[in-house]
């Protein structure tokens, strides 16, 4: 079996097994308007109870989705740190199952 939990995999290819925030932050800082606009994060599991999203918005700033089915939890917000997005993330996935 895998030893990696999760993976966060951007629009371009990019993908990174169990992301430190540091990790998250640089996968971030790539995002551009044009080729490479979102990264997705979650589980390795047939039927993934948890996702998140990174989506570059077209006004400016970035789109965060946060989704656990498990706990009914589904969360939309717009955040112009990646920096606060890379670090909000890393602590909503450390408490997921």
């Amino acid at each position: 079996m895998d030893a990696s939990y999760y993976r966060a995999v951007s629009e371009d290819g990019d993908i990174i097994d169990d992301p430190s925030e540091d990790a998250l932050y640089m996968l971030f800082s790539d995002l551009n308007d044009a080729d490479n606009t979102f990264v997705v994060i979650e589980p390795y599991e047939d039927e993934p109870r948890w996702h998140a999203s990174v989506t570059v918005r077209g006004e400016g700033g970035y789109e965060v989705v946060r989704r656990d089915t498990a706990r009914r939890e589904h969360e939309v917000v717009t955040e112009d740190s990646i920096h606060r997005i890379a670090n909000s993330l890393t602590i909503w996935m450390a408490g997921r199952d």
